[in-house]
């Protein structure tokens, strides 16, 4: 600018003018006025070049304007690959866990023997599968044909075949409270355990749809063997007066704990899924820890993957949501109750949702983390607001006596180190928990949050009077 202005003196004007080259001149050749406006000039860009305004104030920051780079592009899209694979990867855990973990699978279906629904379905089948074998009304027939045959009065046998409806029904209730209260006892509990146990291998062609066992799998449904209960119950029936339990023939009738016609896509399905349900998990999780590797900003990156994965959890809830009503929509009736079908459904996916909210969990955790560490507005002023609260808080200590001594110079002085250990010792106290669920999350994060205070509250810095003293010294 100085140069240019230079350059007009002695230059004609616009308006074919000369300037005065007359006047009085300094020695680079500019009259007085012209160098006062020439240092005025220079004053002005020199201000503005150092970021300063026409009022002495700092000019504000321009925004920089964010360029989409390969970087980036790269990273939104390992992300979004991860999330997208992570619940994949939690059906394909839970399924995987109930074929091949023998524990796991009875922790699944131990609580159907105390469900009260499946109590009653399993009660009201065997008294069924009973009286198929047992006609009270004909034994009722023929116990008066013989009388009348020893000499029964007609009158008094005809009443009597009259009252074969209301025996079979009384007969049939005294069964059924019998049938009622072995499949309410502890011994059916057992017993449900054992079978189950017994079958779990069976449990693989349940969901590949090989192979004839104890659990068994025949157009579209999936039922277990109700034999050893049928043996019980005819046990209890003799034990209890009922003779004629003993016609009962050595029988193995089904219960269907899964009924569908879409039951043929859920195993082709479930065959992809067990095959990949090791690796997945890992390959999920190494794509987000990538992609935030690779992206410029890795915080920014970080919270957009734990709100992705929290997403796609919710994703996956409203996947199983939408699979329960479709599966009660389709279930016939003389199969199972709609009571008793929820009931089984919700307790064989409980595991599957116990691990979708633990990881939704997670990701919310991992993105407050993120973003309350970062250096937005807000993340600063939160973390001022909790300093200012512990500064309070330990000046209301010292006032009332209550002074750590050398143990707060210490943790102040080793306040990072010790920061990164209670990180450390939740990360390997959620690693080795068995089955972690969304309560366990919660539970691990507030109590490190709850650590971080307490150091934070103990870490004394050096009072500047000793501290000048010891420099002295």
């Amino acid at each position: 600018m100085s140069d240019a202005l230079e350059n007009q003196v002695g230059k004609p004007t616009p308006d074919g003018a000369v300037t005065d080259n007359e006047a009085v001149k300094d020695e680079s050749g500019l009259r007085d006025d012209e160098r006062a406006e020439l240092d005025r000039l220079r004053a002005e860009v020199s201000e503005y070049r150092q970021g300063g305004g026409d009022d002495g104030s700092a000019a504000p920051p321009q925004p920089r304007r964010r360029r989409i780079t390969w970087r980036s592009v790269v990273s939104f899209l390992l992300i979004l690959i991860g999330c997208v694979l992570m619940p994949l990867s939690v059906v394909g855990v839970w399924a995987k866990n109930q074929v091949t973990n023998t524990d796991r699978y009875i922790a699944t279906v131990t609580p159907l023997a105390s469900d009260p629904g499946v109590q009653d379905a399993v009660a009201d089948r065997i008294t069924a599968e009973i009286f198929n074998y047992v006609d009270v009304a004909a034994l009722t027939n023929q116990a008066v044909t013989v009388l009348a045959n020893q000499g029964l009065p007609p009158a008094v046998a005809t009443q009597l075949r009259g009252l074969a409806g209301p025996v079979t029904n009384a007969v049939q209730g005294f069964v059924r409270g019998k049938v009622g209260d072995v499949v309410a006892s502890d011994a059916f509990k057992d017993a449900w355990v054992t079978a189950n146990r017994v079958a779990h291998e069976q449990m693989v062609a349940a969901l590949s749809g090989e192979g004839q066992g104890a659990v068994k799998v025949s157009e579209g449904t999936v039922s277990i063997d109700l034999g050893p209960f049928v043996a019980a119950a005819k046990q209890s029936l003799v034990q209890a007066g009922f003779n004629a339990a003993q016609r009962i023939p050595d029988i193995h009738p089904s219960f269907t704990l899964f009924a569908s016609s879409d039951l043929a896509k859920a195993q082709t399905g479930y065959k992809l899924l067990e095959k990949v349900g090791t690796y997945l998990p890992f390959i999920a999780l190494g794509l987000i820890a990538l992609g935030v590797y690779v992206a410029s900003g890795h915080r920014r990156a970080l919270i957009g993957a734990g709100l992705g994965i929290a997403v796609s959890m919710v994703l996956l809830g409203a996947a199983i949501a939408l699979a329960r009503s479709a599966y009660l929509d389709r279930i016939p009736e003389n199969v199972l109750s709609t009571t008793t079908a929820a009931s089984v459904f919700d307790i064989l996916v409980r595991f599957a949702r116990a691990g979708l909210r633990m990881v939704l969990v997670v990701g919310l955790v991992i993105a407050a983390a993120a973003f309350f560490s970062g250096p937005s507005v807000t993340a600063v002023r939160t973390r001022e607001g909790v300093k200012s609260a512990t500064r309070w808080l330990r000046e209301r200590g010292d006032k009332a006596g209550l002074r750590t001594g050398p143990v707060g110079s210490w943790v102040h002085h080793n306040l990072t180190v010790l920061r990164i250990a209670v990180v450390a010792i939740a990360a390997l106290w959620f690693v080795f928990l068995d089955r972690p669920t969304g309560k366990d999350v919660l539970i691990i994060s507030g109590v490190a949050v709850l650590v971080l205070l307490i150091l934070e509250f103990l870490a004394r810095p050096p009072h500047p009077e000793a501290a000048g003293t010891s420099g002295a010294a």
